[in-house]
């Protein structure tokens, strides 16, 4: 098995004995329900070392909770990445946000930035590949009983310690199996959970902003800003 699946996997097992309460009511893992594609991505693409891993905080309904990998857009996880797979339907679903997976028809529109940008970044997904990854934090999604998505750093702190704790002893474990010299936050939260969890390894940490539709920045032309942050960092 992979060493990015096993990871995976001890993960879920680790977060699928936590509670969250209201106003939390639906709790999405992707590594359990999605383990195909999730799987399938690690097998082909996460091979190390790498140069650069890109990290996330969380799938977002129509991303990664669909296709299982991270800034998963349907179209751009099938058609750019190549990835497809079977996934099945959570336990407990919302109603309001159904797990269709590849057959799902909306667009997640921070995955498609990222990806889009990768591939103009880098023309292929094996060119990308071969120099960079990319991680979410946090496998779970939080939703309320609206549908909106809850973020972790928006839980009570009684609920993010085991939650921190899991996390952040996963991401250790596949930076060290990926080895890269940087590890980039996409976002502020992901920044700091990496510096929290990756403290003592030799590895370099910095951010780029998100590219959420949510941020009026992002809003203005992401793939500049995604830019300018990477060659500051000097990739």
């Amino acid at each position: 098995m992979h060493p990015l699946a096993r990871i995976s996997r001890a993960q879920s097992r680790a977060l699928s004995g936590l509670t969250f309460g209201a106003p939390v009511t639906h709790v999405y893992d992707p590594f359990t329900y999605a383990r195909a594609p999730w799987e399938r991505y690690v097998e082909r693409y996460g091979s190390g070392p790498k140069e650069i891993v890109l990290l996330g905080m969380n799938p977002g309904p129509f991303g990664m909770a669909q296709t299982g990998v991270p800034f998963g857009d349907v179209a751009r996880v099938r058609d750019f990445l190549g990835i497809t797979g079977a996934v099945r339907r959570p336990a407990g679903e919302h109603p309001a946000r159904p797990v269709l997976g590849f057959a799902s028809p909306r667009s997640e529109v921070s995955g498609s930035r990222l990806w889009g940008w990768v591939e103009s970044r880098f023309g292929n997904a094996d060119a990308f590949f071969a120099r960079g990854f990319v991680l979410n934090w946090c496998p779970l999604l939080f939703l309320e009983a609206s549908g909106k998505n809850r973020t972790p750093d928006a839980l009570p702190r009684h609920e993010r310690a085991p939650l921190e704790a899991a996390c952040d002893a996963a991401l250790r474990a596949s930076i060290e199996a990926l080895a890269p010299r940087l590890v980039i936050g996409v976002g502020l939260f992901a920044e700091k959970r990496a510096r929290l969890a990756l403290a003592g390894l030799d590895v370099a940490i910095g951010s780029i902003p998100h590219p959420s539709p949510a941020s009026p920045i992002a809003n203005r032309g992401w793939a500049a800003l995604a830019d300018r942050g990477l060659d500051a960092l000097g990739v």
